[in-house]
């Protein structure tokens, strides 16, 4: 659930069989398990630059959904495991795509004392421009992520399917936090359909944050969708 959003319209573009499926059906559910290089969220790694196990599922009820992801996490503590549960709603207006939900995040194994968990609430919007996808996503928390309470993350993204089985897409975003130091993300990469449910996904992410964890990288990630 944490990869960027613009990785995850990637995605969710080459595999076509599932969305299809999602229309046909008042009820639809999903299973997805993947492997990353380094798992990035908003340009930090969470894995202290090694590798992650990803898997998640998800439930498409008309226009309702719900899901639940999970993934190994290293903040050189004792947490070792990422969970999170999220839902929503989506409709359309005026030509554009809309997607109000919240999403919690759980960690397991965190130190006595640490505030770790916490909820995001998400509106986002997006629109078929051609062969592109143009979107935009808000998050905000009141008790957000460690040390800091209120926290809004802003991001502009496009996506574009120029070949069967091949999406490119990129992503902007800007992290507001009230204790730690605002900063600015971005990413962009190439993702390419090997059957209907197998995609790989190749990803350059950069921030503008000084640190062996935000630096520049590029990851690889490979994922099954069943």
């Amino acid at each position: 659930m944490r990869i960027a959003f613009a990785a995850a319209a990637a995605m969710a573009a080459l595999f076509t069989a599932g969305a299809a499926s999602a229309q046909d059906s008042d009820v639809d559910v999903t299973f997805n398990v993947g492997v990353v290089s380094d798992y990035v969220f908003r340009g930090f790694s969470q894995t202290n630059q090694d590798p992650a196990l990803q898997g998640g599922v998800d439930g498409t009820f008309g226009s309702f959904y719900a899901g639940a992801w999970a993934s190994n996490v290293d903040f050189g503590d004792e947490t070792d495991a990422e969970f999170d549960v999220y839902g929503g709603f989506r409709t359309e207006a005026a030509g554009f795509a809309i997607d109000l939900g919240v999403v919690g995040y759980l960690y397991a194994g965190p130190p006595t004392g640490v505030d770790y968990n916490y909820v995001e609430f998400k509106a986002a919007a997006s629109r078929a421009v051609g062969p592109a996808t143009i979107g935009v996503v808000a998050y905000y928390s009141n008790d957000f992520f460690g040390v800091d309470d209120e926290a809004t993350y802003a991001e502009a993204n496009v996506a574009l399917t120029p070949a069967d089985k091949w999406t490119v897409s990129g992503a902007v975003g800007k992290q507001w936090l009230d204790v730690n130091d605002d900063y600015t993300t971005w990413n962009a990469g190439v993702a390419y359909a090997l059957t209907d449910h197998v995609a790989i996904d190749v990803r350059y992410h950069d921030t503008d944050v000084d640190g062996p964890l935000s630096d520049d990288r590029i990851v690889g990630g490979l994922e099954f969708l069943f």
